[in-house]
């Protein structure tokens, strides 16, 4: 894979050294989360949201019913812009000026067309839920039909991304180094923790194996 071609779309200005436009940087991004905050037009007014979505190679998908309001924006626009950013660390330095976060974050350029075809629509729908927590779907009481056609899936393809990364420590200037506060980073982890039984299930229904070694990968 090679890079995205930087455009004045695309292009990162400030912090352009924590830039990257490699397909392959992006996509890691892109598999190893699974919620996006989506912009869209609505009534003349901004707005942004976090969705969960799948991602494939060169797609993203979001579904959400006939009348969600954010999906009918951006299909009707044909364009989206979502960017999903991962938090690493807190960077606590000797000044306010220079606290900052530590990150993985990237922003997407893409044209919006509706899944209309029963098995894409289906194959989209797993691919959302295989993103969240694999080996899941094949698990689930099959989807039906009623729900499959109460149902929009959008395919998000991408032409055009960037993202930006920031791993490095505090800095700060050299004249604060001597100042009496304490500096350094907090790195922060999104963890799971111990599945908890819905409350109605069957007694002889015991937690399965891709729910227990999700908690244990990511504990």
């Amino acid at each position: 894979m090679s890079d995205y071609k930087k455009t004045d779309l695309n292009k990162v200005i400030r912090g352009s050294k924590r830039a990257t436009y490699d397909k392959v940087a992006i996509a890691a991004i892109l598999k190893q989360n699974f919620i996006a905050h989506v912009s869209y037009i609505y009534e003349n007014q901004a707005i942004s949201i976090p969705m969960s979505y799948g991602f494939n190679t060169d797609e993203i998908y979001l579904h959400g019913s006939l009348k969600n309001r954010m999906l009918t924006s951006i299909l009707k626009a044909e364009k989206a812009s979502i960017t999903v950013m991962q938090l690493d660390g807190l960077i606590l330095a000797r000044s306010a000026f220079h606290h900052s976060v530590n990150y993985h974050a990237a922003t997407l350029f893409c044209s919006v067309s509706e899944i209309t075809t029963r098995q894409e629509k289906y194959n989209a729908l797993q691919n959302i839920i295989e993103q969240m927590i694999p080996n899941r779907w094949g698990s689930l009481r099959p989807i039906s039909d009623k729900e499959l056609d109460s149902t929009l899936v959008l395919k998000l393809k991408i032409e055009t991304a960037s993202a930006k990364v920031r791993d490095v420590g505090v800095v700060d200037n050299k004249e604060d180094l001597d100042f009496p506060v304490w500096a350094g980073v907090i790195p922060i982890k999104q963890v799971a923790q111990d599945p908890e039984t819905d409350t109605l299930l069957a007694k002889n229904i015991e937690v399965p194996k891709h729910v227990l070694d999700y908690v244990e990968k990511n504990k």
